[in-house]
């Protein structure tokens, strides 16, 4: 083993063929005794200007639906593919009358507000921003771009997380700033909030902060339900490590945190607090899910897709938990995190456009290579253009303007696979280490804080390890000699 120059961070244009091809736009891949440093716009820096550069891109590709296609119809919002779900709801969720969020019951069906409690939070701090005067179409305006003033922070600090979990990898964060899924999704509704919330827990585990990371999990999960899931990874790498008291330290932090922001709520208004929960649990299948689109092909209702979605979650869940326990080397934990988390959103009853939010940030940690990345992508606009030319269509009439059930299944299949396969190679690495693009450098597990270099006092597989397998310690390199580049 030889020690890692972890002053000099890797350079995507060097080791990813992808990436050196794009980078003859800007002048070809820099040389490998290129002057690195000194310079105050640093690659953290530059990651953050082209994570906002993209986020404002989003905000013109919205700008038709500004304009006037939220408040004419339905149909025009979804042939411009430019819809989102925060002017409706700052009228249908009582926002424009000042009502608030789970105290006050919304007139209509819904009753009362069917988001997390930090969600609700950050709507309401939105709606306080809005004046009061004015039509209420020009308030629906002012209301979206404080939404998106406020989500482009959480964009910002997504970008800074990235870039810096991997301590040498931080151009890795080019990948969450420069996909198009984000500038596409990131203004539909309000997910940044817990995806800047989980980047954040993230970069803290990588530094040994298990506290700090189970607080930022605790708030994550309680503005969407998803964060709380990276806990399950973290407990079965904590085991296998034998690190029971960092995990235990982010399981209270989690809990903690999440009962201060809930319990308030809980206690004054039971039955708004409870509707996320209800809401979630009786939702039938939806947009974009697999269970929508075997119900469409097979013609049957699937009454029962609740219970499906749970047995599914549970057994894929209990197969990475397996895979966790018997792999030649530890996962690294940003691979586990981000299979969960994929396990979780293509099992559910509902597959929203912004769900893909999620995983950028976990794709930039698990697997950082650019064309797994970007053919994921294609897969995801198809998915994003295909579920608006399907509402379209449906909202057309006799007019059948848009994209018939048969395309919107292509595009679900689209999302389907494309997610797949993210999951198939993140898979593949873990069972053959050496292919880990990450791993590659010849460190061990750079966000896994403790878990970096620890050595295992537990695991399935009782056949002694090869020697390449050993974890290094930290700051240590393996020498993977040489293997086929992906």
């Amino acid at each position: 083993m030889t020690k890692v120059h972890e002053d000099r961070p890797v350079l995507p244009t060097q080791t990813d063929e992808v990436a050196a091809a794009g980078s003859q736009f800007l002048g070809g891949p820099l040389g490998r005794h290129a002057r690195l440093g000194g310079h105050w716009l640093g690659p953290v820096r530059v990651v953050v200007l082209v994570a906002i550069g993209m986020f404002a891109l989003g905000m013109v590709q919205k700008l038709p639906c500004y304009d006037w296609a939220w408040f004419r119809g339905a149909g025009s919002q979804y042939t411009h593919a430019c819809y989102s779900d925060i002017p409706h709801l700052f009228v249908a969720r009582g926002f424009s009358e000042n009502l608030t969020p789970y105290f006050d019951r919304i007139p209509g069906d819904m009753q009362y507000l069917e988001y997390p409690v930090l969600t609700g939070l950050f709507m309401e701090i939105a709606s306080w921003v809005t004046p009061t005067g004015g039509s209420m179409q020009h308030r629906e305006q002012i209301y979206w771009m404080v939404n998106a003033g406020m989500l482009m922070a959480c964009a910002a600090v997504i970008a800074v997380c990235v870039a810096r979990t991997h301590r040498r990898r931080p151009w890795d964060g080019l990948l969450f700033a420069l996909a198009p899924a984000f500038a596409l999704t990131a203004t539909i509704n309000w997910d940044l909030l817990a995806i800047a919330l989980t980047a954040a827990a993230m970069l803290m585990w990588s530094r040994g902060r298990a506290l700090a990371f189970g607080v930022l999990i605790g708030l994550a999960t309680a503005a969407k339900l998803y964060p709380v899931l990276l806990l399950g990874p973290l407990f079965v790498l904590c085991w296998r490590a034998g690190k029971w008291r960092p995990f235990c330290l982010a399981a209270i932090g989690a809990a903690g945190s999440w009962l201060v922001v809930n319990l308030p709520v809980m206690v004054g208004a039971w039955e708004g607090w409870k509707k996320f929960y209800t809401f979630s649990q009786e939702r039938p299948i939806d947009f974009g899910s697999v269970w929508l689109l075997i119900s469409q092909r097979a013609g049957i209702p699937l009454d029962n897709a609740n219970t499906y979605a749970t047995l599914l979650t549970l057994l894929l869940c209990a197969g990475i938990g397996l895979l966790a326990l018997t792999a030649p080397r530890r996962p690294r934990f940003a691979q586990l995190a981000f299979l969960v988390v994929a396990v979780f959103i293509l099992a559910n009853k509902v597959y929203s456009p912004q769900y893909v939010l999620w995983l950028i940030p976990l794709v930039a940690l698990a697997r950082p290579r650019w064309r797994d990345v970007l053919i994921w992508q294609a897969c995801e606009v198809a998915y994003f253009l295909g579920i608006w030319m399907y509402l379209a269509y449906t909202t057309s009439g006799d007019k059948h303007q848009g994209l018939p059930v048969e395309g919107y299944q292509l595009a679900i299949a689209a999302h389907l696979l494309g997610t797949l396969y993210l999951c198939v190679v993140v898979v593949r690495d873990i069972l053959m280490p050496e292919r880990d693009v990450v791993r590659r450098d010849g460190v061990d597990d750079p966000s896994g804080g403790v878990l970096d270099g620890a050595e295992d006092v537990f695991s399935l597989t009782h056949a002694t390890r090869a020697p390449q397998y050993a974890a290094p310690s930290q700051g240590q390199r393996v020498d993977w000699g040489s293997e086929p580049r992906l």
